[in-house]
């Protein structure tokens, strides 16, 4: 429900096309699992393949690959947790400002990025977006996307919305940054209000999450609504124990008569990406469980 869809940033809000890719790539993974769990020879192995740190080898071969080429390397390994990874893009990132594009291996990297369930592999990812896009991480930047930001087309608009919200995660004016995004959110134009929701999840400050709360109860668009319910569960840059104070409120939502069906399914949704519990879509129940010390 709640991986980003960055095809929206120009002129629409997602593609089926994507979606139904992943479902036949994750058909195809399914059935080469089958196929090989069925056949006499086939052995199932646990357990790591290799010890997950950069390598002596990788280090040094990095200064001989061009910036392109490290960025690859570097997030690709990140994902996939290897000690030394983050520090690398974090040493190198400002060198590759303008040197590097989000090209279709990058940008998948990227994407497996800031879906990650790990905040230190998503602060990876946008460290090479921002570089990616060229932005400075100054107050300058700040300058140049805000009259974007509020006023814009709608294509120049959602970009800024996105590279405010990014760039204020990096601590670049965190609080000028929110009221710019803030501005947006009751937007007559349902794409602007989209990638404002999304510049606050990835801002992750506290005072994002209320405003994500209101908009999930109150935006009249079904597409905003689950972004934000998907800022609060799962998406962006909040952390697991900020998520956590949602929960509250997000109880007062269950069962609320005003909502509809679709936003009724995602508050369930929300509670149980948050805490972890499976319990059926019942308020009564999960209320009861929470009184009873089931919330952190």
């Amino acid at each position: 429900m709640c991986a980003l869809r960055l095809s929206a940033r120009g002129t629409g809000l997602g593609t089926a096309r994507s979606m139904q890719h992943m479902r036949h790539v994750a058909g195809l993974v399914i059935g080469v699992l089958v196929v090989s769990a069925g056949s006499p020879s086939a052995q199932v192995r646990g357990g790591r393949a290799s010890a997950t740190v950069l390598s002596e080898h990788e280090i040094e071969a990095l200064d001989s690959m061009t910036p392109q080429s490290q960025a690859e390397l570097l997030l690709e390994r990140s994902i996939n947790h290897y000690r030394g990874a983050t520090e690398q893009i974090a040493a190198r990132v400002s060198g590759w400002r303008g040197r590097i594009t989000l090209g279709t291996r990058l940008n998948g990297l990227f994407t497996t990025a800031i879906n990650s369930d790990d905040l230190t592999v998503r602060t990876a990812g946008i460290e090479v977006d921002i570089a990616a896009r060229s932005l400075e991480k100054t107050s300058a930047t700040i300058d140049r996307l805000e009259p974007d930001a509020r006023y814009g087309e709608q294509g120049p608009r959602a970009n800024a919305l996105w590279d405010l919200g990014l760039l204020g995660n990096r601590g670049i004016d965190p609080g000028r940054v929110s009221q710019i995004l803030l501005s947006s959110i009751h937007d007559g134009n349902q794409n602007v209000r989209y990638w404002a929701v999304e510049g606050l999840a990835y801002l992750g400050t506290d005072e994002t999450i209320p405003v994500l709360l209101d908009i999930f109860h109150d935006d009249p668009s079904p597409v905003i609504r689950e972004r934000a319910a998907c800022s609060l569960a799962q998406s962006g840059m909040l952390s697991e124990s900020q998520r956590w104070t949602a929960v509250p409120r997000l109880l007062e939502f269950a069962g609320d008569p005003s909502l509809g069906a679709d936003t009724q399914r995602w508050v369930f949704q929300a509670l149980r990406d948050i805490t972890g519990q499976t319990m059926p879509p019942n308020a009564t129940l999960w209320r009861n469980w929470f009184r009873a010390g089931g919330g952190r």
